[in-house]
C-alpha cells in the first residue's frame, strides 16, 4: 500500500475527516474496480465489499447511489416496492458530471451534490466493510453502520 493518495482520493479522505472517526484513505497496489478483484487486494470476502452504483431517478433525472454489497445486484423492483423510486441505469458521464467521480471508485461520500441514498441490508452482517475511495485502486475501511451517518442514507432489502 502506498501512503500518497491521488486528488480524488484526498477529497475522500478529507471529507471522511470531518465525521471524528478512524477512516483511512488507502491507494491499494492493484485494482479495485470490481468486488471481486476489491476483495482479492484486500484480502476480505466480496460481500465485505460495499459497492456504490449511480442510477437515475426516472421521474427527476437526479442522481440515486446504492451502496451494494459485493455479492449482490440491485433488484430495481424492490427498490421501487420499498421506496416508490424507479431507478434507470446511468452512463458514465451521468455519473462522473452529477457524482464527480468516475466509475469503479465512487466513494459513498464527497460528492459534487447531496445525493439520495439506499444502503443494503445485507451489509449489516459484516463487523467492516470496504467502499470505494475516489480512484479504481483506492478505498477505505468502516463498519457498516457508520454508512447511514456518512451518507444518510436508508436502509433497505434491495438485494436480487
Amino acid at each position: 500500500m502506498s501512503n500518497e493518495l491521488k486528488a480524488s482520493s484526498s477529497r475522500v479522505q478529507e471529507c471522511l475527516s470531518q465525521y471524528g472517526h478512524d477512516f483511512i484513505v488507502q491507494q491499494m497496489p492493484s485494482t479495485t474496480r470490481t468486488a471481486e478483484e476489491a476483495a482479492s487486494t484486500i484480502g476480505c470476502m466480496v460481500g465485505q465489499i460495499a459497492k456504490s452504483l449511480v442510477f437515475i431517478h426516472a421521474e427527476t433525472g437526479e442522481p440515486v447511489l446504492v451502496i451494494v454489497s459485493g455479492l449482490n445486484r440491485v433488484c430495481v423492483d424492490k427498490v421501487k416496492a420499498n421506496t416508490g423510486l424507479t431507478l434507470k441505469k446511468a452512463s458514465a458521464s451521468f455519473v462522473r458530471e452529477k457524482i464527480g467521480f468516475a466509475i469503479g471508485g465512487v466513494p459513498p461520500v464527497a460528492h459534487n451534490n447531496k445525493v439520495n441514498t439506499l444502503l443494503d441490508n445485507d451489509l449489516r452482517q459484516y463487523k467492516e466493510v470496504w467502499a470505494a475511495a475516489g480512484t479504481p485502486n483506492s478505498v477505505f475501511k468502516l463498519n457498516p453502520e457508520h454508512l447511514n451517518e456518512l451518507t444518510k442514507g436508508q436502509w433497505i432489502d434491495l438485494s436480487q
